[in-house]
């Protein structure tokens, strides 16, 4: 009997995983454009009336779960980091696609995604919100290296990272060491998170920038969550960013990351600590960052690989002077 009921649910939990099984990691718009969900999840921006009355400016983030299930977050002021900051209201619908089109539901409200166009009312039918389908980029997407900059990866070969994977989108796939170490003064970075809607929480799109002297900056799809600490932009384990500024996955992205020089004595002892200075997608989540350490010397950079597939471009530095 012991035997039979050990077998039993070893057959059970076998089925549950392989239920769970977060399916295929895309790391190409062009392939996950065959995805229906692809087209629906993403930012709509607009105004109208709120779930609680009010009128405001609004935006929402509809964030696929896979086989046509979705969540959607709606903010009062705006998108995080455009009209909405951490603490402000937020509303939770759930939204399910029938078709080339979404039917969402949430606390005494209804709703749809059709086209461009995301829609809110009430139980009784009357239209609330309207909010159009917007694509948001970093004003520092594409930034050029200044001269004297050093170039880490431009899409034409990968001499300066160990291990250096570069696709076919001449991309650099995470899961590498420079070879070297710079002082570095100010790092650019650009990145793209992959397409995996039925996975969750660390296993979607999970990686890492480890500089360093500071702790790891997590990066991860954490397109319509809080913002944690172990989420997109925190200090992993140590700090939050100060608004979630993650973009849809297969989205490009950017960290820029600025180092302090530290006031020095007569002898040339640094007097203070260095703070680094991080902004995500060109809006500061973390501002003059204590690091905890006066001299934090030449830093490598480590890509870190943490079972996903997602792609960095345009790195480049600039050393202290």
């Amino acid at each position: 009997m012991i035997r039979m009921f050990c077998l039993l649910s070893s057959m059970l939990l076998a089925c549950s995983v392989a239920h769970a099984a977060p399916g295929p990691e895309m790391i190409d718009p062009e392939e996950a454009k065959a995805d229906p969900d692809f087209a629906i999840q993403g930012e709509y921006v607009g105004e109208g009336v709120l779930p609680d009355g009010s009128r405001s400016k609004a935006a929402a983030q509809v964030i696929a779960q896979g086989d046509g299930k979705f969540r959607v977050v709606l903010y009062r002021g705006g998108l995080p980091g455009d009209g909405w900051q951490r603490g402000g209201d937020r509303f939770d619908l759930e939204g399910t696609r029938e078709g080339d089109r979404a039917q969402l539901a949430g606390d005494k409200i209804t709703g749809a995604i059709e086209g461009a166009r995301l829609t809110v009312a009430d139980p009784d039918g009357k239209p609330l919100l309207e909010l159009k389908r917007t694509e948001r980029s970093s004003p520092s997407l594409g930034e050029k290296p200044p001269a004297g900059a050093v170039v880490l990866f431009d899409g034409s070969g990968t001499e300066h990272f160990r291990d250096g994977k570069l696709t076919d989108m001449k991309t650099l796939e995470a899961g590498t060491t420079t070879n070297e170490k710079f002082p570095i003064a100010k790092l650019h970075m650009e990145l793209r998170l992959s397409w995996r809607p039925t996975a969750r929480g660390q296993g979607r799109s999970n990686s890492g920038v480890y500089l360093g002297g500071i702790p790891e900056i997590q990066v991860l799809d954490s397109f319509g969550l809080e913002g944690r600490n172990n989420e997109c932009g925190g200090f992993y384990g140590r700090r939050e960013p100060e608004v979630n500024m993650c973009l849809p996955p297969l989205v490009w992205q950017t960290y820029d990351v600025e180092f302090s020089e530290p006031a020095r004595d007569a002898e040339g002892k640094p007097t203070e600590n260095v703070r680094v200075t991080v902004r995500h997608n060109g809006v500061v989540i973390h501002d003059d960052y204590d690091t905890g350490k006066r001299d934090l010397g030449p830093q490598g950079m480590h890509l870190q690989r943490h079972g996903n597939r997602v792609q960095y471009r345009n790195i480049w530095l600039l050393e202290k002077s």
